[in-house]
């Protein structure tokens, strides 16, 4: 996910950014949609409030029109699978996915710290920062392979942070089961990788 931000000198009306949600979101009457936090070539990622808990969420908006001309409708719903299967402290958790006859939303545990990208290009870390994450990283990953479920799209931008500074991966949407390997003849995955 690209985390270009509305700039802090564009003056522009905030319902600019919010236009693709539109009044579809309001019909769900579970969620006040916040700020644009980032967006990528099939998604965009607003805060939002749950309203009747309070709890502040990510909400991860696609067009099914875009998903369908991308031919990624087999892609998005391998990412529901596999975050559904997926929960460990490390990695984003999906609380639930809707739906209209336009759009797809996912929403997702909201990593209050933003990107680990954006933390690394400020400045150097500690040795024992590093570490931590490195074993936060190393822990959420063995739990993905323990249950046969590969990333394949690893990167500062696909690490978030949480309120505590904890790491959590996210972004499944390249990922891949084992089960797809074990379906070819030479049990390799034939799937699209990430950078």
């Amino acid at each position: 996910m690209d985390s270009t931000m509305p700039g802090s000198g564009d003056h522009s009306s905030t319902n600019d950014y919010f236009s693709d949600i539109s009044s579809e979101m309001a019909l769900f009457g579970k969620y006040e949609v916040g700020k644009l936090l980032g967006r990528g070539a099939f998604a965009k990622v607003y805060q939002a409030r749950n309203l009747k808990t309070g709890e502040t969420v990510a909400i991860k908006t696609m067009s099914k029109r875009k998903v369908l001309q991308g031919k990624l409708m087999a892609h998005v719903k391998r990412e529901i699978a596999i975050m559904r299967r997926l929960h460990h402290p490390n990695i984003v958790k999906l609380f639930e996915v809707l739906a209209t006859k336009t759009k797809v939303y996912f929403v997702m545990e909201y990593a209050k710290g933003g990107e680990l990208f954006s933390r690394v290009t400020k400045g150097r870390f500690s040795e024992d920062l590093c570490r931590r994450y490195f074993q936060q990283l190393i822990s959420a990953i063995g739990f993905c392979h323990s249950r046969g479920i590969y990333h394949r799209d690893l990167k500062p931008e696909n690490l978030l942070l949480d309120e505590t500074w904890n790491l959590k991966v996210t972004d499944f949407g390249l990922g891949a089961v084992s089960e797809q390997a074990r379906a070819r003849q030479d049990g390799l995955l034939h799937t699209l990788c990430g950078t």
